[in-house]
């Protein structure tokens, strides 16, 4: 029997691919589910996307393929992986998978983001000695994800086993974990919605079963198996709930000689949340909070950074958490960071029109630098994203470098610093550089070396937004000349400064109106100009047994529950780079000079902003005299009012354009 060079061709052709396939693929083409062209095609597909074999087939195909193949091609596939890594494969349609195990070790020993970065999932803890857990991985040669392991356990004790997976046994897995999440978080809502949590800490039943001692190692022992116990994880979370149901924004729990503290600060002032909690617990409770933070709970004399994340009524809080050794036991203070609890936008943090106005100008620049500058809590994260989620749209990149990441907001690229890996901020600001940015958010500029680079890609075409400690908008420009930046590179960056405070909102059910005497407004460098009264008003501040007693008589008031103050309203300094204020920068001029030419060209500071704030009624004098009040601020105010004419060189009493002389003490407007 003779064959054509065509059919000899083809049959050539076919053994080659028959010697190319594995027996899962022979038996395909043999069955003539698909052709050898396919089945070839299909496997370079495999081989590129990482997708499952099976997967492309049907695709190709367009029908599913038998389920006694996929079963042996999966059996075959397995062996195979198994002899390439040579170590022991998982199957878990035969052996079967422990879902809330796998859910409790995500959530508790290796994060969920972890897991889906190197497709890995944990399948089981063996109660072993030392304690083992199986990790099922896609890829078990991936360095870095043994690394990233080896990091998280070896800390805890805990040691871990490598098994193979395939692609898609491993997302079914997955699936079925967020799947249940999504489940359990419905559920937390509903449950949520009628319920309010029970906060009172009753300490007279709660039994520590503790015992005083000066040894440190048992102390230790004690307080790691006192932590796990009922009574102190009860007491923890009601800290944290009464915390987030009093809407405060930091927890400290300090250690004192005599007993437990345990303080909230709420709208910016530190109070006491409980009364004294027995000296026996601090070891405890401090050791619960550490394990919960996943900290070194053996660490006592060095502080400590960590974070908890938690799910009340329905809403994911995280809290920053930060251990302080102090004299008589670690002092720890949270955070709060909750998102649901912050609503972002200019509109709803500046009330002045024209600052608001001023503010949106300068964040609508396609290039430059823009500071927000302030102490710690003074609110300028929050306004930083306010800024953002303004310029937040489908043609503008944005990226942000933070540490922690405080907001989370969708459509923009968000970056957290991790120091021990390099990723500081100027490392990561350098690599957004090559990210092709509209926007950057550097979350705090601490360094000469971040300084520089900010300003460098301020100056190369992007809008680059990020903070200062510094105590008003013109004290910027010379904190930036302490880091070494140059003058020329300030001046010509500079978009603008803002400066900014958070003052508490005087309660508008129970405020007491009263007028201030003349020495008073003296004070604050204002006049009862024509002999009007003016009309202020105070806080309705009651002491503990005054609330008791209004509380028992129905009279305290229910909106600030006799606090006086409810809720926080911002105080802006806004000072815009001009050709004077650049000028000024290359001179080197100085941070009193740079201001007063601020104020002539029309910015209000923070002292007039607060005082206007109280003239509408929207807080009081005591406020500003606590959170704004300097006298240097006075004196650079006045000083700049009395050049530019507003009030009397004399007796400081305000002016009308239209006068020459001061009514009141008859000096000249503008008499030297």
């Amino acid at each position: 029997m003779t064959y054509s060079s065509s059919s000899k061709s083809k049959r050539t052709r076919a053994i080659a691919l028959r010697n190319y396939f594995s027996p899962f693929g022979n038996q395909l083409v043999e069955a003539g589910v698909v052709s050898g062209e396919q089945m070839q095609k299909a496997l370079q597909d495999s081989r590129k996307s990482g997708r499952s074999l099976v997967d492309i087939l049907e695709s190709v195909t367009g029908e599913a393929l038998p389920p006694d193949l996929v079963r042996q091609y999966k059996k075959h596939h397995l062996f195979e992986l198994k002899i390439l890594y040579g170590i022991e494969s998982v199957d878990p349609e035969i052996e079967e998978v422990n879902g809330n195990q796998t859910a409790e070790l995500i959530e508790s020993l290796i994060p969920l983001d972890l897991c889906r970065r190197y497709r890995l999932i944990p399948i089981k803890k063996e109660e072993s000695e030392p304690p083992s857990i199986l990790v099922a991985m896609v890829e078990p040669e991936n360095l870095e994800a043994q690394d990233d392991l080896n990091r998280i356990l070896r800390p805890k004790g805990i040691e871990w086993q490598r098994m193979v997976i395939t692609q898609a046994d491993y997302q079914k897995l997955i699936d079925n974990y967020l799947d249940e999440q999504v489940k359990k978080k419905e559920q937390t809502a509903k449950k949520a919605e009628n319920v309010n949590v029970d906060v009172s800490l009753d300490l007279d039943n709660l039994d520590f079963n503790l015992e005083e001692t000066d040894d440190e190692v048992a102390d230790d022992l004690g307080a790691v198996n006192d932590a796990q116990g009922a009574p102190i994880i009860s007491l923890v979370n009601k800290i944290l709930a009464k915390g987030l149901q009093d809407g405060v924004s930091d927890i400290h729990v300090e250690p004192q000689e005599s007993g437990l503290r345990v303080r909230y600060r709420k709208d910016g002032v530190l109070q006491e949340a409980f009364d004294p909690m027995p000296k026996k617990i601090i070891p405890s409770v401090v050791a619960r909070f550490k394990i919960m933070a996943d900290l070194d709970i053996a660490e006592k004399r060095l502080p400590q950074d960590g974070k908890i994340r938690r799910m009340f009524q329905g809403r994911k809080v995280d809290f920053r958490v930060n251990s302080l050794p102090s004299r008589f036991g670690e002092k720890i203070c949270l955070r709060i960071l909750d998102n649901s609890a912050t609503q972002l936008g200019l509109d709803k943090l500046i009330s002045h029109e024209p600052t608001l106005e001023l503010v949106r100008d300068m964040a609508q620049r396609p290039f430059g630098l823009l500071l927000v500058t302030g102490p710690t809590g003074s609110g300028k994260s929050t306004t930083l994203y306010s800024v953002l989620a303004e310029r937040n749209n489908p043609g503008v990149n944005i990226s942000t470098a933070e540490d922690p990441i405080e907001y989370s907001l969708d459509g923009i690229t968000q970056v957290q610093v991790i120091r021990e890996k390099g990723m500081n901020f100027a490392s990561i600001l350098r690599a957004f550089l090559r990210q092709d940015p509209d926007v950057i958010l550097v979350g705090e500029t601490r360094d000469s070396e971040t300084a520089q680079t900010a300003i460098e890609a301020a100056m190369t075409g992007h809008l680059v937004l990020t903070t200062l400690h510094t105590n008003d908008a013109a004290g910027a420009i010379s904190r930036l000349d302490e880091m070494g930046v140059e003058p020329f590179m300030i001046s010509g960056s500079l978009v603008g400064i803002l400066a900014q405070r958070l003052m508490r909102r005087v309660c508008g059910e129970c405020k007491i109106p009263y007028n201030p005497t003349i020495e008073e407004l003296a004070r604050f460098g204002l006049s009862a100009s024509n002999g009007e009264e003016v009309t202020f008003y105070k806080a309705n501040t009651l002491t503990s047994e005054e609330r008791t007693a209004a509380k028992a008589e129905g009279t305290l008031c229910p909106k600030c529950g006799g606090g006086g103050y409810k809720g926080r309203v911002g105080v802006y300094e806004v000072m815009k780079n001009s050709e004077k204020i650049q000028e000024l920068v290359n001179q080197g001029a100085t941070t009193d000079r740079i201001k007063e030419v601020a104020v002539e060209e029309g910015m209000i500071t923070i002292l007039a902003y607060s005082l206007d704030l109280v003239r509408e009624g929207h807080t009081t004098l005591e406020e500003v005299e606590r959170v704004t009040f300097t006298d240097s601020g006075l004196e650079a105010e006045l000083k700049a009012k009395r050049k530019s004419g507003l009030i009397c060189r004399t007796c400081n009493a305000q002016l009308q354009p239209e006068w020459l002389d001061c009514p009141y003490c008859m000096t000249s407007r503008f008499s030297d």
